[in-house]
């Protein structure tokens, strides 16, 4: 059972990496003791996203007229068919990864698996047979799950985690989101457009708060717009789940406040999977709860190495897929270049949408930078009215003196699709002006890039 490659996992950096090595003509197998695809396909991203949208067709019927079109009768969510569609769309993606693993001669090896000191793995299969198989090289890519606060217990039925948020039987009347990163808002915005009382408690003085500010608050406005409670600066001390309901006692600015709620969602974050897999046996170093790695994801210990949630840097599908490839190709001796973390973009899949890239004009002034900062709201936008969707901004920071492009950061409708192109233009050292002198196709939401830029360089047309 030697390979030259095995990946423990087979989440977005695990299946990632196994298909890139087998490109490169490397023996790869890949041990999963769950889904194939991991948690972004089953549990995260893409039913998450499923859900959001069958929101937002609601969003739509709800509002038909406004558009022109007339619905006869009632329009109501089934939550039931939500979730079946969710879950359908989550099992076709774990199937598709089935298929590439056949397609590149990747061996599957269901089970749990363990490292062992020179260069093995431990797999106990569901009946308890244990198997070691040994490679070259091995990649540990285990992930993360929903992090549990010590006064935050989940019991899976009245304080839950993403994953019982996912697949809800029936609607509640109300419910309480502890956490407004992105996890905890996308949760809140869906049960709070479905008609649910949505309470959403953030510890820090804004939502989603790792975007720029001026983000923050325009997303925070947009939800009270919405009939959403949004407690800042507040934090849960306890939930009596005793009764018919959790009487929650949070904390704020102003004292004590006990809300009342059907269900608590706590989104607080994630908690890497390193327990019980074999870390310590094999000397591996740890620090703060993720694996000490290099640029090239090597951990202390030769042919051992780590990607994805469980080593430092942002916690996202796509940062945890680019480690994996650049992992490999190191591996293989290709020229790897080591991942840009300050060019990896972030979306949020509210509505509206979030989306962003690099420093926020707090950071940068931190930072010491001389800066530029051009903005361009959706509501001058001729694609955004002619959408019915003009809330939200375009917003863009650049180095006065040289001219680099610190950061964006947008909000609207489909700004999760737009800022790829910043991520490029950056990638590139692209300057202000050849976005400007770049001819963007009107009307379209991306022009707002274009005319953000333009105001920041004073040259601005439609404002």
């Amino acid at each position: 059972m030697k390979y030259e490659i095995l990946v423990l996992g087979s989440g977005p950096g695990g299946y990632v990496a196994a298909i890139r090595a087998s490109q490169l003509g490397k023996k790869v197998a890949v041990i999963e003791k769950a889904e194939i695809g991991g948690i972004c396909l089953n549990w995260g991203c893409i039913p998450t996203k499923a859900l959001l949208k069958s929101a937002q067709v609601y969003n739509y019927a709800q509002h038909a007229a406004e558009y022109g079109v007339k619905i006869d009768g009632s329009v109501a969510p089934d939550l039931t068919e939500m979730v079946k569609r969710s879950r359908d769309v989550a099992d076709g993606m774990s199937k598709g990864v089935q298929f590439l693993f056949k397609k590149n001669k990747i061996e599957l090896i269901q089970g749990f698996g363990k490292l062992k000191p020179g260069k093995k793995i431990e797999v106990t299969a569901g009946d308890g047979k244990k198997t070691d198989y040994e490679a070259d090289h091995i990649i540990i890519a285990t992930g993360a799950r929903s992090r549990e606060l010590p006064n935050l217990p989940q019991d899976g039925k009245k304080i839950i985690g993403y994953r019982q948020a996912l697949t809800l039987e029936k609607l509640p009347k109300s419910m309480v989101v502890v956490g407004s990163g992105a996890i905890g808002s996308e949760f809140a915005y869906f049960y709070n457009s479905l008609g649910v009382e949505v309470t959403l408690v953030e510890f820090l003085p804004n939502v989603v708060p790792l975007e720029d500010e001026e983000v923050s608050k325009q997303l925070a406005r947009s939800f009270k717009k919405a009939n959403m409670n949004i407690m800042l600066d507040s934090s849960v001390e306890k939930v009596d789940t005793s009764g018919k309901t959790c009487k929650v006692s949070i904390k704020t600015k102003k004292g004590m406040i006990d809300v009342e709620a059907d269900i608590v969602l706590s989104a607080v974050g994630i908690a890497t999977n390193l327990e019980g897999i074999g870390l310590e046996d094999v000397g591996i170093k740890t620090d703060k709860g993720k694996v000490e790695v290099d640029d090239f994801y090597q951990t202390n210990v030769p042919g051992y190495y780590a990607i994805g949630d469980i080593v430092h840097g942002p916690a996202l599908a796509h940062t945890a897929s680019h480690e994996g490839i650049t992992c490999v190709e190191k591996i293989a001796g290709l020229d790897a270049e080591p991942l840009d973390y300050g060019n990896i973009p972030a979306c949020t899949y509210t509505s509206p949408e979030v989306a962003s890239v690099g420093m926020t004009e707090k950071a940068a002034k931190e930072a010491g930078y001389d800066i530029k900062v051009g903005k361009f709201p959706f509501s001058a936008s001729g694609k955004a009215s002619a959408a019915g969707k003009k809330d939200g901004f375009v917003k863009v920071i650049f180095d006065a003196k040289y001219g680099e492009w610190l950061g964006c950061h947008m909000i609207g409708e489909n700004v999760t699709e737009m800022i790829a192109e910043v991520v490029v233009a950056r990638k590139l050292e692209t300057t202000g002006h050849e976005i400007i002198n770049a001819v963007h196709p009107h009307p379209t939401m991306s022009e707002a890039i274009m005319e953000a830029v333009a105001d920041a360089y004073g040259e601005v047309i439609h404002l």
